[in-house]
């Protein structure tokens, strides 16, 4: 049996892939183990992304919650890194967020938080899993049911709390700053401008005016064309850009030139180490970080710890390590010091205020590493599952790696979420990078298509 849960929670087609009997179903299974054990009632907290499919899927969470035994705070539309600041500070047993990130408005995810804000380790998924496959259910009667918070004034109050945590992070006035800012159409509109603007920057908001049905239609972080463009239109310092549950940052430059994850890890590695709050000068990045990350840290004298593709297995390496900076090149980058998870918002304000500390451009702050050409070929239509298997495909990756030398590196695997397989190329030049990726890409789809 396919394993439910991916690299971030359980996601596909909503209705179809996530239907609400599931979400019912996985939410009351999540009662049962992640509920308390001293026999106490426990308390969970809700949210969602502004996704149409969200509104029946979390009204489904908020039901099964209930049926279990759990009482509910609905939060309605926040941040994902919002619902693990308000599982956290309002030390509920876990929470639940229903958003498919940056994936188009059809699809919708669900993603389960543990007491204190912090994402499942697999063997608590896989128990969550069994539990939901096994039928068996808690059906408490009478008093002993869930009761349900919600309503404006609990949205409202959530939105507040975690506005106000973002902005406790700002050490420096982000005044002079003026920022394009890119909602998404997503979770970040209601929260997002308003901090940056409390904040003292000037900011220009665009795709804030979400409406169920626009979530990452062309916009946010995966579409950075209007950013870009906006940027150099209205003459701004920069344009900040984030995915639908605005877990993600990522910028533009004043010329409209991407800063990805790794320049912006970079960056806040740098500050970090500058001030002496980079844990044992480490860095924790994924195996899809630029190479030119890893030379720009060893001139820098930060060392970088890599690991599996996402912010899940980064989380770990933080904890495990105690260290202060991770993240990846999407822009998922976590700063354990403030926040359990990948957090866009606070992302962004910590690299304005490295800006207005400094008085330095975005691009000479991304100056600090240089980015190897690197071309990333999504292969779909093919069995994901076979790709680490096939003799073929191994052979044709130790030949470019050889073909590559030390001046690049190859990089094959399933995606964690959707139904391809990822072939990433670096190179010195981008015209042996494409031929490479193209070549490997072409392999794969002869061999494990279906």
């Amino acid at each position: 049996m396919r394993r439910l849960f991916g690299t971030d929670g359980v996601r596909g087609l909503a209705n179809v892939d996530l239907t609400a009997e599931m979400a019912l179903g996985l939410s009351a299974a999540a009662a049962a183990v992640l509920g308390r054990q001293d026999g106490g009632r426990p308390f969970a907290v809700v949210g969602r992304d502004p996704r149409a499919s969200g509104e029946f899927l979390s009204a489904a969470v908020v039901a099964g919650l209930a049926s279990a035994g759990v009482d509910v705070r609905d939060v309605g539309v926040v941040p994902t890194p919002a619902l693990a600041h308000l599982v956290a500070v309002g030390d509920a047993d876990f929470g639940v967020m229903l958003s498919a990130s940056h994936n188009p408005m059809p699809d919708n995810g669900l993603k389960i938080f543990a007491r204190g804000g912090a994402k499942l380790p697999d063997d608590v998924e896989d128990a969550i899993e069994r539990t939901f496959h096994s039928g068996s259910r808690n059906r408490p009667t009478g008093a002993d049911v869930g009761r349900v918070e919600n309503g404006g004034g609990v949205e409202a109050a959530a939105r507040d709390s975690y506005v106000e945590h973002v902005l406790a992070t700002v050490e420096h006035d982000l005044s002079g700053l003026h920022v394009v800012l890119d909602c998404a159409h997503g979770a970040a509109s209601a929260v997002a401008p308003r901090v940056l603007q409390r904040a003292g920057a000037r900011v220009t908001a665009l795709a804030a005016t979400p409406d169920g049905l626009n979530i990452n239609d062309g916009v946010g972080s995966t579409h950075l064309a209007p950013l870009a463009a906006a940027v150099r239109e209205h003459g701004a310092d920069l344009g900040i850009a984030h995915d639908g549950d605005a877990d993600r940052c990522l910028a533009v430059d004043a010329d409209g030139q991407v800063v990805d994850g790794d320049q912006i890890m970079a960056i806040l590695a740098v500050a970090l180490k500058e001030r002496g709050r980079l844990t044992a000068d480490t860095l924790v990045a994924t195996v899809m970080s630029n190479l030119g990350l890893r030379l720009a840290m060893q001139r820098e004298g930060i060392r970088m710890i890599e690991t599996a593709v996402g912010d899940r297995y980064v989380l770990e390496a933080l904890t495990e390590g105690g260290y202060a900076l991770g993240g990846e090149q999407s822009g998922h980058v976590v700063l354990p010091a403030h926040a359990s998870t990948g957090d866009g918002l606070l992302t962004a304000v910590q690299l304005l205020s490295r800006m207005a500390e400094t008085g330095r451009s975005l691009a000479d702050l991304a100056g600090v590493m240089h980015k190897l050409p690197q071309v990333l070929v999504n292969v779909g239509g093919v069995d994901r599952s076979r790709a680490a298997v096939d003799h073929e495909v191994n052979a044709a990756v130790a030949a470019a790696e050889r073909e590559l030398g030390e001046t690049g590196r190859v990089l094959l695997r399933p995606s964690g979420t959707e139904p391809l397989v990822r072939v990433m190329v670096e190179a010195a030049e981008q015209s042996h990078a494409e031929a490479v990726a193209h070549s490997l890409a072409d392999v794969v789809r002869a061999r494990l298509g279906h």
